[in-house]
């Protein structure tokens, strides 16, 4: 079981930011925080307004950038939504406060700050790519002296953990970067990455980052499904993210005896397309039994992916191998999307031309059954299910998953 830790009330949150973030390396510097949309559990009212109170007077600019990777764009309300302040309020003592999306997909809002050589991929990578990748990043950045991450950690798909220096890339960086460490991370897979601390992947963001020419530094913090903070950690992004993911592992990993033949996973509101609400079978995948069923339950959802959805409708669902064994026909399509594809199907063979994957994973949504089909995902009408009928029944092989996307399962020993 996962650590029972107490939390931090929001004034021992705001008395920490005052005794751990110095105002005296703000003062004067104009000043870019980094933070997450809202697909990702955070207290950010509480922590912009406590960074706001404590900095912004000092600074000579306090701005935001929501590092949405390849999401959606934010509108400003709903930016303001997410920072906790009313829209009088915007217009008052958060006038100054730019509001800033992150437009991953707008090639002149892009700085190209370098190359990762084919030497140091292959290097990085241990052999497993070796490609020269262009390094980009959102070029507002070049309008501050300090950039600071302000976000969460917990375990990931891709990188391992999340936080830290992923808020540069992806976070609010080009396609280039995202696609080559996205399918690094899938070819790896998502069981051999998931929750592992030095990984290839967070490798090659970290060696991007330090193409960044700007003082960097991170607000790294560790909450539960409440959005209560367990602990938080300030320093570069580095240090604060080693330390950030050390406590994420005692609280964020639930260790199973054994594997289950059906798993319900319910995908909270925040997840309202499947390119998000994906997490709910990456962090499940680990403890459902070969041949085994994984539900991902989203009866609010109806999308497969605003950016993404037009590739995800041609490749359909499917095992890495899948894509591998038959690489010309595929390696054209946007590698963060093959890598989406691969780990929402999970582990599984391509052999002789048929694919044989591990688990079946169904989705309960409002995305049709035809659909679904197409795609290579099982479908059930949410109306349906009844994710109490799920409950209590572990014995039998039944796991209830009520808010799935950011607990990782594993079973013991592994």
């Amino acid at each position: 079981m996962p650590e029972n830790l107490p939390v931090k009330s929001d004034e021992e949150i705001r008395e920490w930011i005052e005794s751990n973030v110095p105002q005296g390396e703000f003062r004067d510097q104009r000043l870019l925080l980094i933070i997450p949309d809202a697909t990702r559990t955070a207290p950010l009212p509480l922590l912009f307004r406590s960074l706001h109170a404590h900095l912004a007077e000092i600074a000579s600019a306090f701005d935001i950038i929501v590092a949405l990777g390849t999401h959606p764009p934010m509108s400003e309300e709903a930016i303001c939504q997410l920072i906790g302040i009313s829209l009088e309020e915007r217009q008052s003592q958060y006038a100054n406060v730019g509001l800033f999306n992150h437009e991953w997909d707008n090639p002149e809002a892009l700085l190209e700050l370098g190359t990762l050589t084919k030497e140091e991929t292959a290097e990085i990578t241990d052999g497993v790519l070796s490609l020269e990748v262009p390094v980009e990043v959102n070029s507002r950045i070049k309008d501050y002296d300090r950039l600071m991450i302000v976000g969460p950690v917990f375990p990931h798909e891709v990188v391992g953990f999340s936080g830290g220096n992923k808020y540069f890339f992806p976070g609010i960086s080009g396609a280039k970067l995202l696609n080559f460490f996205h399918w690094l991370g899938a070819l790896i897979t998502n069981v051999g990455i998931i929750g592992v601390k030095g990984t290839a992947v967070r490798k090659v963001v970290d060696r991007s980052a330090d193409m960044i020419q700007k003082e960097k530094r991170c607000l790294a913090f560790v909450v539960n499904g409440k959005a209560e903070i367990y602990d938080l950690f300030f320093g570069t992004p580095e240090e604060a993210w080693e330390q950030a993911a050390d406590l994420s592992a005692r609280v964020h990993i639930e260790r199973k005896p054994k594997a289950f033949k059906t798993v319900l996973s319910c995908s909270p509101a925040m997840y309202d397309e499947l390119w998000t609400a994906g997490k709910c079978m990456y962090k499940l995948e680990p403890v459902v039994a070969d041949g085994g069923e994984l539900i991902i339950y989203a009866p609010h959802l109806d999308e497969v992916s605003v950016a993404h959805g037009e590739w995800i409708h041609k490749i359909g669902y499917h095992c890495r191998d899948y894509f591998t064994q038959q690489w010309e026909q595929f390696k054209h399509v946007p590698w963060g999307v093959l890598a989406h594809s691969t780990h929402v199907r999970g582990g599984g063979t391509f052999e002789n031309g048929v694919e044989n994957c591990r688990v079946k994973v169904t989705l309960a949504s409002q995305v049709p059954r035809e659909v679904c089909e197409s795609i290579n995902l099982g479908y059930l009408d949410p109306a349906t299910i009844d994710p109490a009928d799920y409950a209590n029944r572990e014995e039998e092989g039944i796991l209830l998953v009520p808010k799935a996307g950011e607990m990782l399962y594993r079973l013991e020993g592994e």
